[in-house]
Formats: C-alpha cells, sequence, structure tokens
C-alpha cells in the first residue's frame, strides 16, 4: 500500500462539534489496575480480549494502532484514506472515546473504532505481531517532574508495543516539545528493542494526513519532530 500517494477524503468537522472535556482525568487513570486498593467507577474497563467483530465491520483485527488518539482526526483520517485498514484508537478520557466513535458512525466508517481504556493495563489482549505499525503523536507532556510518572512513555510501553508489532513493525512519534522528545529520546536509547530512525520531514513521513495537535502547530508556526522507532 502506498501511503504516501493515496489522497486525503475530508469530513465536515462543524457536523461533529467537541464536546466540553477536561484536559486531564483522573491521575488513578494513569495506574494500572493493580496498584489500586478498588477500582472506581470511573476508571476506563479492564479487558481480558479483543471485540473486532463489534469494532470493525470486516471482524478482522486491528492492523495499526493510535496510542493516545485523542479528539481522533488522525484516526478518521486514516480510516477514510485507507478504508481496508482497521485502525483501532485508544484513549484514556471517555468523552473522547464517545466523540470520535460519534464520528465514526456519522460518517458510515466501518474500519474505526476508539476504545476508552488505559495503556497502564497493558495491551496483553492483542495478538502477539499483529500489528503493522502503532503511532505516538502529540503526548500529553505532564512537563512537571512530580508528575513525569504519568507519562506512557516508559519501558514497559515499549515492551508492549514491541510485543505487538510484526517484524520491522514501526512506532511512529511525534512532539512540539523539546522535553518530550529528549524524554522519549532517552528511554529508546536505554532500550535494545527499538533503533531510532533520523528525523522526518514532509517528504519522509508517511501519512498526508494530520492530528489536531499538528494543524495547530502549523497554524501557530511551532515547530515539532517527527520520526519512527523500528522494532528490532
Amino acid at each position: 500500500m502506498d501511503r504516501r500517494t493515496a489522497e486525503t477524503p475530508e469530513i465536515d468537522w462543524s457536523k461533529y462539534p467537541v464536546p466540553r472535556v477536561r484536559h486531564h482525568v483522573n491521575s488513578q487513570a494513569y495506574l494500572p489496575a493493580h496498584q489500586h486498593l478498588f477500582v472506581h467507577h470511573q476508571y476506563p474497563p479492564l479487558r481480558t480480549d479483543a471485540e473486532w467483530g463489534s469494532w470493525f465491520a470486516n471482524s478482522k483485527p486491528a492492523s495499526v494502532l493510535d496510542l493516545g488518539c485523542g479528539r481522533g482526526a488522525f484516526l478518521i483520517r486514516h480510516a477514510l484514506t485507507h478504508p481496508n485498514v482497521n485502525i483501532l484508537g485508544v484513549e484514556v478520557r471517555e468523552s473522547l472515546a464517545d466523540y470520535i466513535n460519534g464520528v465514526i458512525s456519522g460518517e458510515g466508517l466501518k474500519n474505526a473504532h476508539a476504545l476508552w481504556y488505559t495503556l497502564a493495563n497493558g495491551l496483553d489482549w492483542i495478538q502477539p505481531g499483529s500489528i503493522d505499525y502503532a503511532v505516538y503523536l502529540f503526548p500529553d507532556p505532564w512537563p512537571k517532574k512530580r508528575h513525569h510518572k504519568r507519562r506512557a512513555f516508559s519501558q514497559g510501553f515499549l515492551k508492549m508495543v514491541h510485543r505487538v508489532l510484526v517484524p520491522g513493525g514501526r512506532l511512529y512519534l511525534a512532539t512540539d516539545r523539546e522535553n518530550v522528545d529528549a524524554y522519549q529520546r532517552e528511554v529508546l536509547s536505554a532500550s535494545s528493542l527499538f533503533s531510532i530512525s533520523p528525523l522526518m520531514d514532509d517528504t519522509t513521513w508517511p501519512f498526508r494526513f494530520t492530528t489536531d495537535q499538528q494543524m495547530f502547530c502549523d497554524a501557530k508556526g511551532i515547530p515539532y519532530v517527527r520520526y519512527a522507532a523500528e522494532k528490532c
């Protein structure tokens, strides 16, 4: 599949007003369930298996993951551009997952789904070696040092993604925060599971569609970096 030459359809986003949503959810959602004395009813549901038949019209597993899919611009544009590729988004904020699924339903998309879930509980319900590539784009920076433990990106995160990727599969990364970029590169450098690609630009980045944050950065002239980590 040539992702560089695919046309990028667009939808009328005005039909889908974004709900008011807190930028951050309860800090407990960023901790795995086993660290809780009890699991609150607002904690993202635990999962032991995937429901591919409910999430995708063809009942086939996802081959692309959008980890921390936010408002879903990338996920939805990916689904529109590649209608034969199932993409699963994972989002810790329930209201945004519901919003994305409303857009998916309204547009009649059959190959996209947003799952309300916290990555803190892992991806063991996804078959090993089944994901062609994953994206982790413009994550919440959690700039305060005491909040760094809430960052999903860690050695455990890399092991989780490495497990589900096909041989040679890639994790695509983007951020507009220098400190986040430095942090992620430090974590990657300490791991033997991935090799880091050079920085990518519009000619080497394989996606012609954007995220919400990328559109914001482009409009404001805010620089950002994009690159990939390839499974070793």
